[in-house]
């Protein structure tokens, strides 16, 4: 799978509708109003961040080189190949948190019983069936999109070239 969830900074309202499907698909009922008196209760894989009146939806970036895989004593965590998303096997899971602790984007959390750690998995199940990811399907402003890793990186080397030959342009005071 070479797709990624990428993050519009700009339209993000704080609504946490993200939160709030991520739990849900993640539920045993997959139901919102079944999901809410579940033992123990869902659990989200997205966290929206506010500060100073912006607000950040966060989740695992499945780095290419990711610490938590690498960490891992029991090889709870692990990423099948380079473009593959990185993914937990709760059942091997001995909940030491090294991968918490190691986490650059500080996404990785322990579930309600604190016996295991918890990420972002794309919702790989919802993708097999032709579906976005939870969060990206929730989004009311369009914040998450999911789309191929290589659409991104053109994208980024567009962008880097426009701001290049602006700054080219400047320094020949045009």
């Amino acid at each position: 799978m070479n797709y990624v969830i990428t993050v519009n900074t700009e339209k993000c309202l704080g609504c946490k509708s993200c939160e709030l499907q991520c739990a849900v698909t993640h539920s045993k009922s997959k139901v919102l109003f079944i999901a809410v008196r579940e033992e123990p209760l869902p659990q989200q894989r997205v966290s929206v961040e506010s500060v100073g009146g912006l607000a950040l939806p966060l989740q695992c970036r499945h780095c290419g080189n990711a610490p938590c895989v690498s960490i891992c004593p029991t090889h709870a965590l692990e990423k099948a190949g380079p473009e593959a998303p990185v993914i937990i096997k709760e059942e091997l899971c001995i909940g030491c948190k090294w991968c918490i602790l190691i986490c650059p984007f500080g996404v990785i959390g322990m579930n309600r019983e604190g016996k295991a750690a918890i990420k972002c998995d794309l919702c790989l199940e919802r993708v097999k069936m032709g579906k976005q990811p939870a969060c990206v399907e929730a989004c009311p402003t369009g914040v998450l999109s999911f789309v191929k890793i290589e659409e991104v990186i053109k994208e980024k080397k567009r962008k880097f070239l426009v701001d290049f030959e602006k700054g080219e342009k400047s320094a020949r005071g045009e």
